[in-house]
């Protein structure tokens, strides 16, 4: 009896033992602390089995379960001790091919690095203003300072200031979400972040070249988070299809969007509540002024974004202060065109308010003393103050009014949207056959009769796929409907897309049509396939065409034919081919109901 008895406890050791180490070689991993650790962690494993060894001789059931306990906390310690240190990301991720000829800008003297290859030259985190920190915080972005000597530009500045998730979390996102993930003790870091993130990025093909055309790229993430270097929207896609490529951050959140009576009080110009709109169109006279140096044409310049980027964009198409800073807009699943935008935007006396429950929040009397308080508590307010506002300066009425009146800045428009937007945003709060018809009245009110005749919700599936659709065409796609019809009637060319494509990653989830538009699907993952390959090639192509020309075709590349009336699109998918708006009877509804041509 004894003899099983021990025989139990013994299994039972190494059982507890085995998970305990498993359990903590995966989050280890997961919140990708340094190598450092991962000795730490074996070192206090084999401790305690030496002394669990001798303690099994002794008998002693108190010691065993204290010695237990002890090695909890020495694996929490390490993993506490050991997280992942802050680091600047390079230009280039792994080998570089070399450094560039020396650039002379405004502010001095700057390089680059190039790929492997030596196609594509890249500069990273090149000051576009000065750093909007202490008494600058809240206020418009003034020039950068020049520097002495040739900066190296080969590294990513940090992330504008904005809440962060912790390294566990960040790599589930990756895991469940993006179903792209990699073991590695390459990514042992954590990205920084900072008020002082006014810094711009450029990738162009190499050598001496002139008069390229020029993409802007504005980065999305609800105007709260979000930065310039993610793999999928890089530039170097673009920059081997002869297209200079800027992209930037600009500030976020509380630090980007915050409104009070007294930040309008002390602006020359009455401005509050569009710092970060303010960085943008500051980015774009820093493009004007010194893209030349790289072989950039400051005449050609196409600005482009994606979701809240998108809505940037779309703003900037209505803002006299961006007025003949660019000739065409590039907008990915999101617009403020409607007239009554769903998101990302607000009138002046909403953000005043906000901007009153903000200063109260922090406790705050003054904006001097907001001023003081630390950025990474200020971080926080970005849950609520993460809207551009008709501030009477940078926008003196919203893009639908503005558009019919037919004072815009651009003479092209090329956007669209994916088959399944807004499928990351209802995770966990989908429809099923017996909250359907109550989430679809609530929204809807009189007209949630024709919803439900359009788009019924009988059983679990079809709710979950008809809620899915008409969470999309209310904050994604009718906004793109509006767009083209303003555009339009205009009379500027306007070149719509439908992405249908799925993959082993994202799909046709929001963002999802990234990797492929800017050609960055890379060449060794398993998650896409030969098609998907082809159609990055295309949708990236038709990128750099619409950026050079304000025409999306050229030769070798399915014709996408130029709309007509906002109904028609070009889906890229399985197949590139010409169809029919697949939401025009949800965006009917909503015309009426917002008061589409009152």
């Amino acid at each position: 009896m004894k003899e099983r008895t021990k025989k139990k406890s013994g299994a039972g050791f190494i059982v507890l033992t085995t998970l305990t180490a498993l359990v903590f070689a995966a989050l280890l991993e997961l919140n990708k602390n340094t190598p450092f650790g991962w000795l730490l962690a074996a070192l206090a494993l084999i401790l305690y089995l030496l002394i669990r060894r001798r303690e099994l001789r002794e008998k002693k059931r108190g010691i065993r379960a204290l010695g237990y306990l002890c090695l909890l906390a020495a694996l929490v310690g390490v993993m506490l001790w050991t997280a992942p240190p802050v680091k600047l990301r390079p230009a280039i991720e792994g080998e570089i091919g070399g450094v560039t000829p020396v650039v002379t800008v405004a502010d001095g003297q700057l390089t680059g690095v190039t790929t492997a290859d030596g196609a594509v030259e890249v500069y990273a985190g090149i000051p576009y203003a000065k750093p909007p920190v202490g008494d600058l915080r809240w206020r418009a972005p003034e020039d950068p300072e020049p520097w002495e000597g040739v900066l190296a530009a080969d590294h990513f500045a940090p992330m504008a200031m904005q809440p962060r998730n912790s390294r566990i979390y960040e790599s589930l996102a990756q895991i469940i979400g993006y179903h792209d993930y990699t073991i590695s003790l390459s990514d042992n870091f954590d990205d920084a972040v900072s008020e002082d993130a006014l810094y711009l990025n450029i990738w162009k093909p190499a050598g001496a070249r002139e008069k390229l055309p020029v993409l802007v790229y504005i980065h999305g993430g609800a105007l709260q988070t979000g930065q310039p270097w993610y793999a999928d929207y890089r530039g170097e896609g673009l920059a081997r299809k002869d297209t200079l490529v800027v992209n930037f951050g600009y500030r976020l959140g509380v630090f980007g969007f915050l409104a009070t009576e007294e930040l309008q009080a002390e602006d020359p110009n009455g401005s509050t509540g569009n710092y970060g709109l303010m960085d943008q169109i500051k980015a774009l006279e820093w493009v004007r002024d010194n893209i030349a140096a790289f072989g950039g044409d400051p005449d050609n310049v196409t600005i482009a974004g994606e979701s809240a980027g998108a809505a940037c964009v779309t703003a900037l198409c209505t803002s006299p202060e961006a007025k003949g800073l660019f000739r065409r807009a590039i907008a990915e699943s999101s617009t403020t065109t409607a007239p009554e935008p769903q998101h990302s935007f607000r009138q002046l006396d909403e953000a005043l308010e906000t901007g009153r429950e903000t200063m109260a929040r922090f406790g705050a009397d003054s904006i001097g003393q907001l001023r003081g308080v630390p950025a990474k508590k200020l971080a926080a307010a970005a849950d609520v103050n993460h809207h551009m506002t008709i501030d009477g300066y940078v926008l003196t009425q919203t893009p639908y009014e503005a558009y019919r009146k037919e004072e815009h800045n651009e003479e092209a428009i090329l956007h669209g949207f994916n088959a399944l937007e807004g499928t990351p945003f209802i995770l966990f709060s989908q429809a099923n056959a017996k909250n359907y018809e109550q989430k679809v009245r609530s929204y809807f009110k009189e007209y949630a009769d024709e919803v439900l005749a359009l788009r019924p919700g009988d059983t679990d599936a079809l709710a979950r796929a008809n809620w899915t659709d008409i969470y999309s065409a209310v904050f994604f796609t009718h906004g793109h409907y509006c767009w083209s019809r303003q555009a339009l009637a205009a009379g500027e060319p306007v070149y719509e897309y439908y992405f249908t494509k799925d993959n082993g990653r994202l799909g046709t989830w929001h963002s999802g049509e990234e990797v492929y538009c800017y050609g960055n699907v890379p060449a060794d993952s398993k998650l896409y396939d030969a098609r998907d390959r082809e159609l990055a090639d295309i949708f990236s192509s038709y990128f750099a065409n619409f950026a050079a020309t304000g025409d999306p075709n050229g030769e070798g590349l399915p014709r996408w034919a130029a709309s007509a009336d906002g109904t028609q699109l070009m889906e890229m998918g399985e197949e590139n081919r010409m169809v029919t708006d697949p939401f025009l009877a949800l965006d009917d509804i909503l015309d009426r109901m917002q008061g589409w041509g009152e």
